[in-house]
């Protein structure tokens, strides 16, 4: 019920950094938390970081923490991933996903996904 559309990714050096949009629509008033996961060749699909909806509050995963930052913008339900020094392990595709439950590293709990947006770094 809730659309989401990446964008920003793209090929960058290692070392580099890029900006990762979530452009959020539709039933937004059901979104607690909107996360963001990766998922490279041959691994499942994890997680990278989260923000609840209300009251911004952050969670990351220990592979990006200090590299990554997930911010919102509620005026335009824009979501953004913010990530510096890129590692080629770091290479993956990115997509949002929305649930309107609490349990962010529960990718069952995801109903709404972005359709993925790829991250390449190179080394």
């Amino acid at each position: 019920q809730v659309q989401l559309v990446e964008s920003g990714g793209g090929l960058v050096q290692a070392g580099g950094s890029l900006r990762l949009s979530c452009a959020a629509s539709g039933r937004t008033f059901s979104t607690r938390i909107v996360g963001w996961f990766r998922q490279a060749p041959g691994k499942e699909r994890e997680f990278v970081a989260a923000i609840t909806w209300r009251d911004d509050n952050t969670y990351y995963a220990d592979s990006v923490k200090g590299r990554a930052t997930i911010s919102r913008d509620s005026a335009t339900n824009m979501v953004y991933l913010q990530m510096s020094s890129l590692k080629a392990e770091d290479t993956a595709v990115y997509y949002c996903a929305a649930t309107p439950y609490t349990s962010y590293l529960n990718i069952g709990t995801y109903g709404s996904w972005g359709q993925g947006t790829q991250v390449t770094v190179s080394s």
